[in-house]
């Protein structure tokens, strides 16, 4: 049966809900195997004898390099299957209920980023052309990282520019499930402009990035959905991985495909629900859960901050805690973190459309941790530490080298000093070097130190770089560096 293409541009309307298939396992085979053992599958299923794999293999696909790679799929029970590309060759034997895996053995970098052929035989052959090893990212979370390139700032010029056919993509349709599904209709493209424009922006700009610097095939997975809180993306069974909706129906049919990590941008929805500091813990159960079920403890994970916002669905001061629970995220192992607050056109969007700058800050943190680019200004000021100096307070900050600046030239804004009292009042805030000294007339025994901390915080402090500070305050800050 031929697997009909899905559009790249997302749908609109009611999520699809898709068949329900038997939870996933976290070790390889027993991921594979149970994963896809005994189920109906969503737009291919093995009624037949046919060896069969799920659309995440097909033709134009870009495998990672440098890892072992597993493939699997469905036959006859009992079937021999041999899974073939370049020199290596693996078989495997279909268990009782048709399903199959293998791992291939790592591979490098396509010479020349010449297509390969992957076959796949067993009663019948499969044989995937046009496909590159290189490096594999997903991109998931909600609108923003949805939004698409048409609709960005700067996105017609990228799309004329798009004739890109070492970069591969694949988009997930919006779907939600109640268990965990084992297939996505959906197909790899070849970047060009005719496919490119409903593609999700910041992931095809930091892909972009990658592709530039790197000099090789890059393949791109989006799996995000508007308006989606995280709960919904997380695997939330510890011993049964059972997942939330859209887990289930739109990350678990990806694993355990070989990737190099996830870019994320979501936590607009959380807000709303008063997550606040509480998000922390729900980002670190996501990253440790999605590690797990893709069988990669290294798995590089990036967020964006998300931007300030004054629409009415956020109460006063609700934003910043959850900017803080961000950054806190930065003490978890393989992750990074990207500020966004210089980018809002229009303060009532929770969409803001310059959207270059996000995919490119996102593939700094990648470029500097993943691909050890040496040298390399990836992050913006981050709060480190503070002390009291004769009735004023020194700040210092992380990613601060080379010093600090003003982003329009004018002196620092939105900094806040208090005393004992706890009562905040505007402060004058001067740059010494890589610090930045605060102070305010009518505070002679400061106590703490409150940057942007308001839910429109349009600050302009920026390192050298020209890469801006998060917003922070300094009363049991929790927040990470990512240094």
């Amino acid at each position: 049966m031929k697997i009909k293409s899905a559009s790249i541009s997302p749908p609109s309307g009611p999520a699809r809900r898709l068949v329900q298939g038997p939870p996933v396992r976290s070790k390889f085979l027993a991921v594979v195997r149970v994963a896809i053992a005994g189920c109906v599958l969503v737009v291919a299923a093995p009624v037949r004898a046919e060896v069969k794999v799920p659309t995440i293999f097909g033709d134009n696909m870009v495998l990672q390099r440098d890892v072992a790679l597993s493939v699997w799929g469905w036959a006859a029970a009992g079937e021999r299957v041999t899974v073939s590309i370049g020199t290596a060759s693996v078989d495997a034997k279909a268990d009782k209920d048709g399903a199959w895996a293998v791992e291939l053995p790592a591979m490098k970098c396509t010479p020349n980023h010449t297509g390969l052929t992957m076959t796949i035989k067993g009663a019948n052959t499969i044989s995937l052309k046009n496909v590159l090893i290189g490096e594999v990212w997903v991109g998931s979370g909600q609108s923003n990282m949805e939004w698409p390139l048409h609709r960005s700032d700067g996105g017609k010029e990228a799309i004329d520019g798009a004739n890109l056919p070492n970069i591969r993509l694949y988009h997930v349709p919006r779907a939600n499930a109640n268990a965990p599904t084992k297939d996505i209709n959906t197909t790899w493209k070849v970047c060009s402009p005719e496919v490119t424009p409903g593609f999700s922006a910041v992931l095809f700009f930091f892909g972009k990035r990658l592709h530039d610097d790197l000099n090789m095939p890059i393949g791109l997975i989006n799996s995000s959905y508007g308006g989606t809180p995280i709960e919904a993306w997380t695997v939330n069974d510890a011993s049964k991985k059972q997942g939330g909706v859209l887990y289930n129906a739109m990350i678990a049919p990806l694993q355990p495909f070989a990737v190099r990590g996830v870019v994320w941008y979501q936590g607009e929805r959380n807000v709303k629900h008063r997550n606040g500091l509480k998000y922390y813990d729900k980002l670190e159960t996501l990253i440790e859960r999605w590690r797990e079920t893709w069988n990669n403890d290294k798995l590089s994970f990036y967020t964006v901050q998300i931007a300030p916002w004054s629409g009415g669905e956020y109460g006063p001061g609700q934003l910043p805690p959850l900017w803080e629970a961000q950054v806190a995220s930065l003490k978890i192992p393989g992750t990074g973190l990207v500020v966004v607050t210089d980018l809002v056109n229009n303060i009532w969007d929770i969409h803001p459309r310059n959207k270059p700058p996000v995919g490119n800050r996102l593939a700094l943190w990648a470029l500097a941790k993943d691909y050890g680019e040496k040298d390399l200004v990836y992050s913006g000021p981050l709060y480190k530490s503070m002390k009291v100096e004769l009735g004023q307070i020194r700040v210092s900050f992380a990613h601060a080298d080379g010093g600090l600046v003003a982003r329009d030239g004018k002196e620092l804004n939105e900094f806040q000093v208090a005393g004992t009292d706890g009562k905040f009042v505007p402060a004058k805030a001067v740059i010494d070097g890589e610090t930045v000294v605060v102070s305010a007339e009518d505070v002679r025994s400061p106590k703490n130190v409150r940057f942007g901390w308001h839910n429109t915080a349009n600050p302009n402090l920026m390192n050298k770089s020209e890469l801006p500070a998060s917003p922070f305050q300094t009363d049991h800050w929790t927040g990470g560096t990512g240094e």
